[in-house]
This record gives structure tokens, sequence and C-alpha cells, in this order.
């Protein structure tokens, strides 16, 4: 086996930790999911070793995770970053490697893509995004980083978005760009 792949199981006492904090999460918002029952949720998580470290890297990282959905149609959970900020442990990034390398000076120690990517989440979509805000108040002195389309993109920006004035607003920015109380939320399928 690879260190990559150890680096990607969690202890028993680990994998207890993280089922009891998602468990309490998950009992404390249920206006987040609604008619979902944690013992479901737990019977998926139960074999899911690289999700359950996901989900421990999203909770290291600051994100609180929360299940926020439930795929009628595929039967799959999501869940999505809950923290009232975005995540701590993920801010001062610029969007993706190239960005990264464009920089000639002060450059970040990495990107939303490459860190997102190795945690094994995905990025929200702004759609996701603005779902997410139906659920609560989030990134309100904060921003986060969203899916770029890849015309935007191609032109070297990216877009993120925040809450403000009880608002959900989609801004531009230059890819290459970093900030202090910008991060990112992701989302994890199983």
């Amino acid at each position: 086996m690879s260190d990559l792949e150890t680096k990607k199981e969690l202890s028993s006492g680990q994998r207890e930790e993280l089922l009891a904090i998602l468990r309490a999460r998950f009992e404390k918002n249920m206006n987040r999911h609604k008619g979902l029952e944690w013992v479901n949720v737990l019977s998926k998580l139960e074999d899911k070793s690289e999700k359950l470290w996901s989900l421990s890297e999203m909770e290291r990282t600051g994100g609180e995770p929360d299940v926020v959905n439930l795929d009628k149609k595929s039967g799959e959970y999501f869940f999505c970053d809950c923290s009232e900020e975005s995540p701590k442990g993920r801010r001062s990034l610029c969007y993706d490697r190239e960005a990264l390398e464009s920089r000639k000076e002060n450059k970040p120690v990495n990107s939303v893509a490459d860190l997102s990517f190795s945690m094994g989440i995905e990025l929200l979509s702004e759609e996701q995004y603005r779902e997410l805000q139906q659920l609560g108040n989030f990134d309100t002195k904060t921003s986060s980083w969203v899916k770029t389309p890849p015309e935007i993109r191609k032109l070297g920006g990216a877009i993120f978005c925040d809450r403000r004035y009880n608002h959900v607003f989609l801004y531009h920015n230059g890819a290459e760009s970093y900030y202090a109380a910008r991060g990112f939320r992701g989302a994890l399928r199983f």
C-alpha cells in the first residue's frame, strides 16, 4: 500500500470521533435535511472509508460538513461545508494551478482546485452555493470561490460568492488573486 493510500484511511478511533461529530451536527441542524434519518446516512457511510477520510479533511480544515440533500434518483447523500464563514483552513488560495504558477511573487501555498482534489471533494457550483444559502446565512463576513465556467476561466477570471444585505452575490476576480477572507466550500456525494 502506498503512502497516499495509507493517508486516506482513518484509525478506528478517528472514525468513531468523526462519526460522533457528524451525528451531533446532523441532529442539531435538522432543518438542513428534513425527512432524513441519521441511521440511513450512517449505513451508507460505514462502507466508504475514502469518503470518511474526505469528510475528516473537510472537518479538519474547518468546513463543518453536514448532510444537505438526498438525491432520490441516485440514492446519493450530499454533504456540504456548513461552517458559518468560509472554512479557515482553506483560505488565502488562488483558484487553480495555472493561476498559482502565473504569480511571479507572493504565491499562496496552494490553489482551490488542487486542494479540493487532494481532499477528494468537489468545489460548489454557483447553483449549489445558492441552494446552501437557503439553509442558513453563510459567508456574511467572508467569501467563497465557486466552480468557474470554462469560458470565464479561459479569459483569466474566476468567480466567488458571499452573502451581504440578506442577498447572495456573485463576483469575479483574477484567478491568481487570493485573500485572507476568501476560501472555498466543498461537497461530497456518496
